[in-house]
């Protein structure tokens, strides 16, 4: 685990044995957010590479942000089409989304979890601690990871792309907190993901971040949006057990 910046913040210990007089001055954890690809299942960096060749763009450009930009409007309508199967809508915007839609539903085929993902989901559901979803994906992945790989777990609010604006924006951070009715708003939650966009929305939120490191995510470590690290998902148990410190830039 590393952490980063300079004014102590965090949550009390959920182990009720290891608070101590200064531990217990920290504010109780209220839930934990995921996101989804290369946070609950493993990264498939092939997909994101695929959708910018469907939509001919480069990585330099952000896929959503390029869909919302195409027109959506009834004038601009085209011939439909079928997309790996599905008939797209007709405006540009909607070709758009059922195309990385189809590349999606390609990705669930080779969906894989997380090392760690079930006992850090049935730790926190010991400890009482609510679990959220805020992805960048759409729902049919969820759905498929869930009943797949941690079936009977509960996540409320579960966020897709559907909600706008997406991650970066710290707008379905807050939205979740709102929804569970949290009063501090982000700032009673922990946002884990493994992207700059998971930090960066966390980290505006007012949510602790937590990045999920690995191989291509390395230098995402010491950025300044990024709370701490670990390498496996049931690194946060031993973390959460014992009370969570990091400090704020």
């Amino acid at each position: 685990m590393t952490t980063n910046g300079t004014t102590p913040r965090g949550f009390a210990p959920l182990d009720p044995r290891m608070r101590t007089a200064s531990s217990s001055a920290l504010p109780q954890l209220q839930a934990v957010v995921f996101d989804v690809d290369g946070t609950l299942c493993l990264p498939q960096s092939w997909m994101f590479a695929e959708m910018r060749r469907q939509l001919g763009i480069s990585k330099a450009t952000d896929i959503l942000d390029h869909i919302l930009g195409l027109p959506d409007d009834e004038d601009l309508i085209v011939e439909p089409e079928v997309v790996a199967g599905e008939t797209a809508g007709r405006s540009q915007r909607e070709r758009a989304y059922a195309k990385i839609r189809a590349v999606e539903r390609e990705a669930m085929g080779q969906m894989r979890p997380q090392e760690g993902l079930v006992e850090l989901m049935d730790y926190l559901d010991g400890r009482g601690v609510r679990k959220a979803i805020c992805t960048r994906n759409f729902d049919a992945p969820v759905e498929h990871l869930i009943t797949n790989f941690i079936a009977g777990h509960i996540f409320y609010p579960i966020i897709t792309r559907d909600f706008k604006p997406p991650k970066p924006s710290p707008a379905g951070i807050l939205h979740i907190a709102e929804k569970l009715g949290v009063d501090v708003g982000g700032k009673g939650l922990i946002m884990v993901g493994d992207s700059l966009d998971d930090m960066t929305a966390g980290r505006r939120a007012g949510a602790v971040t937590v990045l999920l490191a690995n191989s291509e995510n390395e230098a995402l470590r010491g950025h300044e949006h990024t709370d701490l690290s670990v390498d496996r998902l049931s690194d946060l148990i031993e973390i959460l057990e014992a009370g969570l410190t990091t400090r704020d830039i």
